[in-house]
């Protein structure tokens, strides 16, 4: 069974919810604190041991190759001023392959995952979203490439949420459970609210075998006009088994603005050089609202 060596990063949004920051910066370089989301996921996949990714990139994503590419004339600054710890950070992403491809048309993920068919070949693969940023003390990924080594089949990452939040997700129908690890009947993509089979939602971590590419091959849409990763699942799920694992870690969601923010705010609190000046900000604005 050939092991899980490659990784698809779609970066191809528009980022409309983070409009007018999103109209001159990719959405994924906001940054959280001082780190663009990217990179958070980035360092998931090496982590995880991911050898090369692939990140789908489409129109006004420039600024991504840029972070990601080597600046000699930085790196000779910070070692003529010993700044050897901020040197590592910026060059961690050194220790995997990145190459880019572009997705021409905004059809969907399940399109712009099909746009890196030819980087994955036959191979099984990782696929990260860069809405979802998890901390755990094994990376999610990895979680799910073990899996896949346990199950030689396809594994989505998933966590619960409230009943009046998964018309946003994709939802599995489990059909039976085994620790962590859920044999799955079906996937729904965003179903209307009310009609979710569980509230077990897809959380943006993927592991896939290759056969997946011949429904993403069809091009057929889905919700929102879009062809769906999600509903390609469905599909490969009748050809080969496809599992749910319950992954361990706390999830952020970046995608939209108010977890954006809280994500902000708790990465923030973990640094030890902001934490107690932040609290206190906090504090005073607490006791400001509660005043006012």
């Amino acid at each position: 069974m050939k092991k899980v060596r490659k990784a698809i990063i779609p970066a191809a949004g528009l980022g409309t919810r983070f409009l007018p920051a999103t109209k001159a910066m990719p959405k994924e370089m906001l940054p959280i604190v001082d780190r663009p989301t990217i990179e958070y996921i980035v360092e998931e996949a090496i982590a995880s041991g991911i050898e090369d990714i692939i990140i789908v990139t489409g129109k006004g994503k420039r600024a991504i190759e840029d972070h990601f590419d080597r600046n000699f004339e930085l790196e000779e600054n910070l070692k003529l001023k010993g700044k050897f710890e901020l040197l590592d950070k910026i060059n961690q992403s050194s220790k995997v392959e990145i190459h880019y491809i572009r997705q021409k048309e905004p059809k969907g993920l399940g399109h712009a995952v099909w746009c890196a068919r030819n980087f994955i070949g036959d191979e099984p693969f990782a696929v990260l979203l860069g809405d979802d940023i998890v901390q755990a003390e094994k990376p999610c990924l990895k979680q799910l490439m073990e899996q896949y080594d346990d199950t030689g089949s396809s594994v989505v990452g998933v966590q619960k949420v409230s009943d009046e939040e998964t018309h946003r997700y994709g939802i599995i129908n489990p059909s039976s459970i085994q620790g962590r690890r859920y044999q799955v009947s079906n996937f729904v993509e965003k179903p209307v609210q009310g009609t979710a089979p569980s509230n077990l939602a897809i959380m943006g971590r993927y592991v896939l075998t290759p056969e997946i590419f011949e429904f993403l091959g069809k091009q057929e849409t889905g919700a929102g006009g879009e062809i769906q990763l999600t509903d390609a699942i469905q599909k490969l799920n009748k050809l080969q088994k496809v599992y749910a694992y319950d992954f361990e870690g706390k999830r952020y969601d970046v995608g939209e603005k108010l977890g954006f923010i809280q994500t902000t705010i708790e990465m923030a609190m973990k640094r030890e050089e902001l934490r107690r000046d932040l609290l206190k900000y906090l504090k005073r604005i607490l006791k400001n609202e509660i005043i006012s």
